[in-house]
């Protein structure tokens, strides 16, 4: 009989951000989509899960956001500032999401309106989340006016402008072309770098979790679980250096060997 997994608001062990235990997610019909799961992730720590499609990523995240409910196991988010009533999680998915109706400005206020925060402190972080993400100069312009890298450059500026302590990214890069997806990246870093905040990312491409990533976590295709964990070693700050180095390289092969190597773990299973 499953059990439904609580998520524990007294939180992790002293110095982790996000800690799952024995999680797994099945379906009505059976399936057992994921796990089991033990993960940890450090405060500040740049983490990415790399794995095949259906191996379980997304819904990792969408557990650890609350957008789902395991079906065992235990989850564990710390506690946001003393301020905060629990923890604050950003979320940005892989479509950007927009009102397509309404401008920029008031997309990336949207958290703020809806936590019935004063005017003017809506105003104030708008144009600070604005600010972070490049944009300031589009406060005003609609969805259909920006591109692709705009659009997912307000749905970021969307998960930060609650001050999140964690941010939670799935695929957001997945359909933009590669010369954005590279400036994005980049921007990504050098956000974190400024604010710190604990980034758990979903990606499929092996050169992008290498990249970003301080620790890389493959997965397993369904049930999804870790298969293996890869420690990135790079000089900081990241930048085309990184990129076109032979120790990139060298780290990119010793991933996509261990994500090969599930998947004919898997066949030969």
């Amino acid at each position: 009989m499953a059990v439904s997994a609580p998520l524990d608001l007294d939180g992790p062990p002293a110095g982790q951000a996000i800690r799952l235990r024995a999680i797994t997610k099945a379906y009505r019909s059976g399936v057992l989509a994921l796990g089991p799961v033990d993960l940890a992730v450090r405060r500040g720590e740049f983490v990415s899960l790399l794995g095949p499609s259906g191996c379980g990523k997304s819904t990792a995240l969408r557990l650890i956001a609350g957008l789902a409910k395991p079906s065992s196991g235990r989850i564990e988010v710390a506690a946001g500032s003393p301020s905060q009533r629990g923890h604050s999680i950003g979320f940005v998915f892989q479509e950007p999401t927009l009102m397509p109706w309404t401008s920029v400005r008031h997309n990336v206020g949207l958290p703020l309106q809806l936590a019935h925060a004063p005017a003017a402190e809506i105003a104030r972080r708008v144009d600070a989340a604005l600010a972070r993400v490049d944009l300031s100069e589009f406060a005003e312009a609609y969805p259909r006016e920006l591109s692709g890298g705009m659009k997912m450059r307000v749905s970021l500026a969307r998960a930060l402008v609650t001050d999140p302590d964690i941010l939670l990214m799935d695929e957001p890069f997945a359909a933009l072309d590669e010369i954005t997806r590279f400036r994005l990246n980049d921007d990504l870093l050098a956000l974190w770098r400024e604010l710190r905040q604990t980034i758990l990312f979903v990606t499929h491409s092996v050169f992008e979790s290498v990249y970003l990533s301080q620790r890389v976590v493959v997965m397993s295709p369904r049930p999804g679980r870790i298969a293996a964990e890869f420690r990135i070693e790079a000089p900081e700050p990241r930048g085309e250096d990184f990129r076109t180095s032979a120790d990139y390289a060298a780290q990119c092969r010793e991933v996509s060997r261990a994500l090969a190597e599930t998947g004919s773990a898997r066949v030969r299973g």
